[in-house]
Protein backbone atom coordinates (compact mmCIF):
# COMPACT_ATOMS: atom_id res chain seq x y z
CA UNK A 1 0.00 0.00 0.00
CA UNK A 2 1.68 3.28 -0.79
CA UNK A 3 1.66 6.06 1.12
CA UNK A 4 0.40 9.77 -0.24
CA UNK A 5 2.94 11.83 -1.11
CA UNK A 6 1.69 14.47 1.86
CA UNK A 7 1.49 11.96 4.23
CA UNK A 8 5.02 10.85 3.19
CA UNK A 9 6.52 14.19 3.74
CA UNK A 10 5.55 14.16 7.50
CA UNK A 11 7.58 10.92 7.95
CA UNK A 12 10.35 10.85 9.91
CA UNK A 13 13.54 10.73 7.61
CA UNK A 14 14.66 7.26 8.72
CA UNK A 15 11.27 6.13 7.29
CA UNK A 16 11.38 8.56 4.15
CA UNK A 17 15.35 7.45 3.55
CA UNK A 18 16.07 3.88 5.46
CA UNK A 19 18.91 3.21 3.17
CA UNK A 20 20.59 6.62 2.86
CA UNK A 21 19.67 7.53 6.98
CA UNK A 22 21.44 4.21 8.17
CA UNK A 23 24.29 5.44 5.93
CA UNK A 24 24.20 8.78 7.74
CA UNK A 25 23.65 7.02 11.26
CA UNK A 26 26.54 4.44 10.77
CA UNK A 27 28.96 6.66 9.56
CA UNK A 28 28.28 9.35 12.47
CA UNK A 29 28.97 6.38 15.01
CA UNK A 30 32.10 5.41 13.38
CA UNK A 31 33.23 9.07 13.31
CA UNK A 32 32.96 9.47 16.90
CA UNK A 33 34.82 5.99 17.63
CA UNK A 34 37.52 6.47 15.51
CA UNK A 35 37.87 10.20 17.03
CA UNK A 36 38.24 8.75 20.49
CA UNK A 37 40.10 5.81 19.87
CA UNK A 38 42.58 7.51 17.40
CA UNK A 39 44.87 8.72 19.56
CA UNK A 40 45.52 4.91 20.44
CA UNK A 41 46.11 3.86 16.84
CA UNK A 42 48.62 6.41 16.28
CA UNK A 43 50.39 5.69 19.60
CA UNK A 44 50.40 2.21 18.20
CA UNK A 45 51.47 3.08 15.25
CA UNK A 46 53.97 4.79 16.64
CA UNK A 47 55.75 2.20 18.28
CA UNK A 48 55.70 0.25 15.44
CA UNK A 49 57.58 2.51 13.35
CA UNK A 50 60.03 3.59 15.87
CA UNK A 51 61.06 -0.04 16.77
CA UNK A 52 61.54 -0.82 12.71
CA UNK A 53 63.60 2.03 12.30
CA UNK A 54 65.53 2.02 15.18
CA UNK A 55 66.60 -1.86 13.86
CA UNK A 56 66.92 -0.59 10.68
CA UNK A 57 69.73 2.01 12.11
CA UNK A 58 71.20 0.47 15.35
CA UNK A 59 70.54 -3.54 14.85
CA UNK A 60 69.89 -5.17 18.55
CA UNK A 61 70.82 -2.28 20.30
CA UNK A 62 68.06 -0.27 18.67
CA UNK A 63 66.06 -1.38 22.27
CA UNK A 64 68.07 0.65 24.61
CA UNK A 65 68.18 3.68 22.65
CA UNK A 66 64.14 4.22 21.57
CA UNK A 67 62.75 7.59 22.45
CA UNK A 68 59.47 5.71 24.11
CA UNK A 69 58.81 2.94 25.78
CA UNK A 70 54.91 1.89 26.27
CA UNK A 71 51.83 3.35 25.59
CA UNK A 72 51.14 5.41 28.02
CA UNK A 73 54.69 7.35 27.98
CA UNK A 74 54.70 7.17 23.97
CA UNK A 75 51.42 9.38 24.38
CA UNK A 76 53.25 11.48 26.78
CA UNK A 77 56.04 11.95 24.27
CA UNK A 78 54.04 12.89 22.19
CA UNK A 79 52.29 15.35 23.43
CA UNK A 80 55.26 17.34 25.43
CA UNK A 81 57.14 17.64 22.09
CA UNK A 82 54.60 18.06 19.24
CA UNK A 83 51.44 19.32 20.80
CA UNK A 84 48.19 17.72 22.49
CA UNK A 85 46.41 17.81 18.87
CA UNK A 86 48.98 15.88 17.08
CA UNK A 87 47.46 12.49 18.75
CA UNK A 88 45.07 12.97 16.20
CA UNK A 89 47.80 13.56 13.23
CA UNK A 90 46.75 11.51 10.41
CA UNK A 91 42.64 11.33 11.31
CA UNK A 92 40.65 12.78 8.16
CA UNK A 93 41.75 9.62 5.96
CA UNK A 94 41.02 7.47 8.87
CA UNK A 95 37.44 8.60 9.01
CA UNK A 96 37.24 8.53 5.71
CA UNK A 97 37.63 5.03 5.43
CA UNK A 98 35.50 4.13 8.68
CA UNK A 99 32.49 6.31 6.82
CA UNK A 100 32.67 4.34 3.61
CA UNK A 101 33.60 1.24 5.52
CA UNK A 102 30.67 0.78 8.40
CA UNK A 103 27.98 2.94 6.18
CA UNK A 104 28.78 0.66 3.57
CA UNK A 105 28.61 -2.41 4.75
CA UNK A 106 25.26 -1.65 7.22
CA UNK A 107 23.40 -0.79 4.04
CA UNK A 108 24.62 -3.88 2.26
CA UNK A 109 23.79 -5.97 5.08
CA UNK A 110 20.27 -4.62 5.43
CA UNK A 111 19.68 -5.06 1.92
CA UNK A 112 20.90 -8.74 2.04
CA UNK A 113 18.67 -9.28 4.61
CA UNK A 114 15.50 -7.45 3.94
CA UNK A 115 15.54 -8.46 -0.38
CA UNK A 116 17.78 -11.47 -0.93
CA UNK A 117 17.44 -13.18 1.78
CA UNK A 118 14.77 -12.42 3.49
CA UNK A 119 13.25 -13.72 7.27
CA UNK A 120 11.49 -16.59 7.61
CA UNK A 121 7.94 -16.70 8.67
CA UNK A 122 8.05 -15.97 12.16
CA UNK A 123 10.27 -12.90 11.45
CA UNK A 124 13.09 -14.60 12.42
CA UNK A 125 16.44 -14.08 10.43
CA UNK A 126 18.46 -17.38 10.60
CA UNK A 127 21.76 -17.90 11.96
CA UNK A 128 23.02 -18.83 8.75
CA UNK A 129 21.52 -16.07 7.04
CA UNK A 130 23.15 -13.92 9.25
CA UNK A 131 26.39 -15.54 8.93
CA UNK A 132 26.60 -15.34 5.06
CA UNK A 133 25.56 -11.81 5.06
CA UNK A 134 27.47 -10.62 7.57
CA UNK A 135 30.76 -11.94 5.59
CA UNK A 136 29.00 -10.26 1.85
CA UNK A 137 28.64 -7.35 3.67
CA UNK A 138 31.96 -7.30 5.27
CA UNK A 139 33.51 -8.08 1.52
CA UNK A 140 31.57 -4.63 -0.18
CA UNK A 141 31.83 -2.53 2.81
CA UNK A 142 35.65 -2.89 2.52
CA UNK A 143 36.20 -3.18 -0.88
CA UNK A 144 34.84 0.33 -1.34
CA UNK A 145 36.48 1.55 1.51
CA UNK A 146 39.97 0.39 0.17
CA UNK A 147 41.23 3.62 -1.52
CA UNK A 148 40.71 5.24 1.84
CA UNK A 149 42.58 2.13 3.63
CA UNK A 150 45.47 2.70 1.48
CA UNK A 151 45.93 6.04 1.78
CA UNK A 152 45.47 5.89 5.72
CA UNK A 153 48.27 3.30 5.63
CA UNK A 154 50.23 5.54 3.18
CA UNK A 155 49.93 8.32 5.18
CA UNK A 156 50.83 6.37 8.52
CA UNK A 157 54.16 5.13 6.98
CA UNK A 158 54.85 9.10 6.11
CA UNK A 159 56.14 9.01 9.98
CA UNK A 160 58.31 6.13 9.56
CA UNK A 161 59.77 7.88 6.87
CA UNK A 162 60.48 10.88 9.04
CA UNK A 163 61.62 8.85 11.49
CA UNK A 164 64.91 7.51 8.86
CA UNK A 165 65.33 11.14 7.47
CA UNK A 166 63.94 10.95 4.28
CA UNK A 167 61.33 13.31 2.60
CA UNK A 168 58.32 13.10 2.91
CA UNK A 169 56.21 12.06 -0.07
CA UNK A 170 52.92 13.82 0.66
CA UNK A 171 51.83 17.20 1.64
CA UNK A 172 47.92 15.70 2.99
CA UNK A 173 44.99 13.35 2.26
CA UNK A 174 43.78 14.62 -1.28
CA UNK A 175 47.97 14.97 -2.50
CA UNK A 176 48.01 11.15 -1.51
CA UNK A 177 44.86 10.82 -3.44
CA UNK A 178 46.05 12.55 -6.26
CA UNK A 179 49.52 10.75 -6.33
CA UNK A 180 48.94 7.00 -5.93
CA UNK A 181 45.90 7.47 -9.29
CA UNK A 182 48.73 9.49 -10.79
CA UNK A 183 51.10 7.05 -10.21
CA UNK A 184 49.15 3.34 -10.54
CA UNK A 185 45.52 4.80 -11.54
CA UNK A 186 42.44 3.46 -10.76
CA UNK A 187 43.84 0.29 -10.15
CA UNK A 188 46.38 1.40 -7.83
CA UNK A 189 43.83 2.45 -5.20
CA UNK A 190 42.82 -1.43 -4.69
CA UNK A 191 46.07 -2.36 -3.87
CA UNK A 192 46.09 -5.24 -1.63
CA UNK A 193 41.84 -5.40 -1.66
CA UNK A 194 42.48 -9.35 -1.62
CA UNK A 195 43.91 -9.60 2.12
CA UNK A 196 41.41 -6.91 3.15
CA UNK A 197 38.25 -8.30 2.23
CA UNK A 198 39.23 -11.33 3.33
CA UNK A 199 39.72 -9.74 6.83
CA UNK A 200 36.76 -7.66 6.79
CA UNK A 201 34.72 -10.75 5.83
CA UNK A 202 36.00 -12.90 8.75
CA UNK A 203 35.50 -9.86 11.14
CA UNK A 204 32.01 -8.97 10.05
CA UNK A 205 31.16 -12.85 9.69
CA UNK A 206 31.04 -12.76 13.83
CA UNK A 207 30.39 -8.64 14.38
CA UNK A 208 27.08 -8.68 11.98
CA UNK A 209 25.78 -11.85 12.97
CA UNK A 210 26.00 -10.66 16.74
CA UNK A 211 24.38 -7.04 16.02
CA UNK A 212 21.32 -8.84 14.33
CA UNK A 213 20.84 -11.64 16.76
CA UNK A 214 21.61 -9.42 19.58
CA UNK A 215 18.55 -6.94 18.24
CA UNK A 216 16.80 -9.84 17.32
CA UNK A 217 16.32 -10.81 21.28
CA UNK A 218 16.07 -7.41 22.72
CA UNK A 219 12.88 -6.29 19.99
CA UNK A 220 11.20 -10.05 21.01
CA UNK A 221 12.49 -10.31 24.67
CA UNK A 222 12.20 -6.66 26.27
CA UNK A 223 9.80 -3.31 25.78
CA UNK A 224 11.94 -1.69 22.76
CA UNK A 225 11.03 -1.66 19.50
CA UNK A 226 12.61 -1.90 16.22
CA UNK A 227 14.45 1.50 16.27
CA UNK A 228 17.38 3.75 15.86
CA UNK A 229 18.34 3.25 19.99
CA UNK A 230 17.87 -0.58 19.80
CA UNK A 231 20.41 -0.59 15.98
CA UNK A 232 22.77 2.10 18.89
CA UNK A 233 22.49 -0.55 21.51
CA UNK A 234 23.26 -3.48 19.32
CA UNK A 235 26.14 -2.06 17.61
CA UNK A 236 27.54 -1.47 20.90
CA UNK A 237 27.23 -4.85 22.23
CA UNK A 238 28.65 -6.11 18.68
CA UNK A 239 31.45 -3.96 19.16
CA UNK A 240 31.62 -5.22 23.01
CA UNK A 241 31.57 -9.06 21.36
CA UNK A 242 34.16 -7.82 18.33
CA UNK A 243 36.99 -6.21 21.28
CA UNK A 244 37.19 -9.57 22.94
CA UNK A 245 37.68 -11.24 20.20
Amino acid sequence: MSVPEDDERLLPLAQRWPRASKFLLSGCAATVAELATFPLDLTKTRLQMQGEAALARLGDSARESAPYRGMVRTALGIIQEEGFLKLWQGVTPAIYRHVVYSGGRMVTYEHLREAVFGKSEDKHYPLWKSVIGGMMAGVIGQFLANPTDLVKVQMQMEGKRKLEGKPLRFRGVHHAFAKILAEGGIRGLWAGWVPNIQRAALVNMGDLTTYDTVKHYLVLNTPLEDNIMTHGLSSDLAGSHKATQ
